[in-house]
């Protein structure tokens, strides 16, 4: 558990210090638009009021409030499921990273009403028009190992 609570507030603040360097620090916010190594990273202002890439984009508080709730319930789950049983390290520092991940994106939607958004990539011609954050970044890895390394003991039979 001591994993899960330090891999979480580690992606937790790593994820608002690289918010506030840029979009403060750097004074994105009013730039609206840094060129890092382009076209591959670009710095470009976001404010995302839904949920991935903007979907279910609502400008209401009461979406605000919901997705908020959402995030923490989410949070919630993944605390009981891994610490409902004996998990690998691995695993606890993978929901440790879903968890500092979402966290962060609350902790935006609860000073700023929305989840501030600056990363953006673009590669071989494709010019991507979406932008991210590492919050999101964590999220995705946390996922992504939680899946890879659910830690149930159990080796996976194929179907015939």
């Amino acid at each position: 558990m001591r994993l899960l609570i330090l891999s979480g507030l580690l992606a937790l603040l790593i994820d608002q210090g690289s918010k506030y360097a840029v979009v403060h620090g750097m004074e994105l916010f009013r730039r609206r638009a840094i060129d890092v190594l382009p076209p591959l990273l670009n710095f470009r202002y976001g404010e995302n009021r839904g949920i991935n890439f903007g979907l279910f984009d609502g400008d209401s508080d009461a979406a605000r409030w919901l997705l908020i709730v959402f995030s923490v319930l989410v949070v919630a789950a993944v605390i009981w499921w891994v610490s409902s049983r004996r998990k690998p390290p691995v695993v606890m520092l993978s929901a440790g990273l879903l968890v500092g991940g979402a966290l962060g994106n609350v902790a935006d939607r609860l000073l700023y009403g929305y989840v501030l958004d600056f990363l953006n990539m673009s590669c071989c011609g494709i010019n991507n028009p979406f932008v991210f954050n590492v919050a999101d970044i964590f999220i995705f890895l946390g996922a992504l190992g939680l899946i890879l390394f659910d830690g149930d003991g159990k080796s996976r039979k194929k179907a015939p």
